[in-house]
């Protein structure tokens, strides 16, 4: 998780900055452990960078860590170095009652965990998604639900990964250059080419990007309602087709309290202003030098996950669909015989006329540097921004495995 790195970068900032000046003044390295191992049985992933200054791009890789899991009946889990994440050399999963520990050698130093049991198992029970208007917003309230009648939960960290559908709104069958050759008309032809790729449909995903905690503590029932994702009812990602997949771990007082401390660092505006905290420790520390500052959490969670699909209109119904995610030139229109809107040009060639109405050569520079796409003419001819006319400029073509 990177917001973690990110927010990790202020933890370290002992003498004061001015707010949102992008400048480290004091700054001390440290290694950031994100470790998270579930009940799931699968190929478990630990991610070890270091802290980074604020002027810099962001966390470093820490390679060549030597890393494991050892539980309470001796079997040990070894992780190797993969694309920026060690992962388990096999696929295993923590078993209720178990006693886990994570051990790093890295740069000549040990650090261990203390021993963390599995927390209790909670399933979603379901995902639901609702019109509502919250503080004069309408959108689309995103809510996980589950109970435990056992009330031994309590404490729940959320993610959730969201995919929706891209349909470029002014996508033609071809593409279209400009011969450069006049022909017998003193004009220039359009080359019409088929196109030889899907670029009319294309699918995004992207994954939360802050901490989403909820503890049912201080109620009656160990019942959660949750809302983990509001859209607004004018985001283009709900356009068409939206899926979203709620990821919810359970954790126990220890990690809830870490994640909650990590997020209150930020205060409720910019994590580049606000609080200026000191350090504060997780259950991981360096065996030689235990006041060695050690940033991260070993987490050992039940986790379950939902996916949920659904359309603007089955949520939104009798509601006008959101706008595209670039300005394609829908709102203007010309008079006839003019070409004051943006995009529409009088496609003609006048050579030498300086009083010549004709915009041929500036169509021509605009398809050849790409920086506008045809949509339809030739006289006036239209051109529309590039990913109008082709979602794969932003977007990818590749239909997901999942999509329904």
């Amino acid at each position: 998780m990177k917001k973690i790195s990110l927010l990790i970068v202020m933890i370290l900032l002992f003498g004061c900055t001015e707010p949102y000046l992008l400048q480290t003044s004091n700054f001390e390295e440290a290694l950031v452990i994100e470790a998270t191992i579930t009940n799931e049985l699968k190929t478990q992933q630990i991610r070890l960078t270091k802290t980074y200054r604020l002027e810099e791009n962001g966390p470093e890789f820490v390679e060549n860590a030597n890393i494991s899991v050892e539980d309470d009946f001796g079997n040990v889990y070894n992780f190797t170095e993969g694309n920026e994440v060690y992962e388990s050399q096999n696929p295993f999963q923590a078993i209720a009652g178990r006693r886990y520990k994570l051990r790093i050698i890295v740069n000549g130093k040990t650090y261990t965990s203390t021993p963390e049991v599995l927390s209790a198992v909670n399933p979603i029970q379901n995902v639901e998604v609702h019109d509502v208007t919250i503080a004069g917003d309408r959108g689309a309230e995103i809510k996980v639900k589950s109970f435990d009648p056992t009330g031994n939960s309590k404490y729940y960290r959320y993610e959730f990964e969201e995919t929706y559908k891209v349909i470029a709104p002014k996508w033609k069958p071809n593409t279209v250059t400009i011969n450069p050759n006049f022909n017998a008309l003193g004009s220039k032809d359009l080359i019409f080419t088929p196109r030889t790729y899907e670029a009319q449909t294309c699918y995004s995903t992207f994954k939360s990007n802050e901490l989403l905690l909820h503890s049912t503590s201080n109620l009656s029932e160990d019942r959660v309602d949750y809302m983990v994702r509001f859209i607004h009812v004018t985001n283009p990602i709900i356009k068409h087709r939206y899926s979203i997949l709620v990821n919810q771990y359970v954790q126990n007082l220890e990690s809830y309290t870490y994640y909650s401390t990590l997020k209150s660092i930020s205060g409720s505006g910019s994590i580049l202003s606000q609080n200026q905290p000191g350090f504060f420790r997780g259950n991981i520390t360096c065996e030689s030098n235990p006041n060695e500052k050690v940033i991260g959490f070993f987490d050992v969670s039940s986790k379950s996950s939902q996916r949920i699909f659904f359309n603007f209109a089955d949520v939104f119904p009798g509601t006008t669909a959101p706008g595209y995610f670039y300005d394609c030139y829908d709102n203007c229109v010309d008079e006839p015989g003019e070409y004051n809107c943006p995009g529409v040009y009088n496609f003609c060639f006048e050579i030498g006329n300086p009083n010549s109405t004709c915009e041929g050569e500036n169509v021509e520079a605009q398809l050849n540097t790409g920086n506008l796409l045809y949509y339809s003419g030739p006289n006036p001819i239209y051109l529309v921004p590039l990913p109008c006319g082709d979602c794969t400029q932003f977007s990818s073509n590749v239909v997901p495995t999942f999509w329904q």
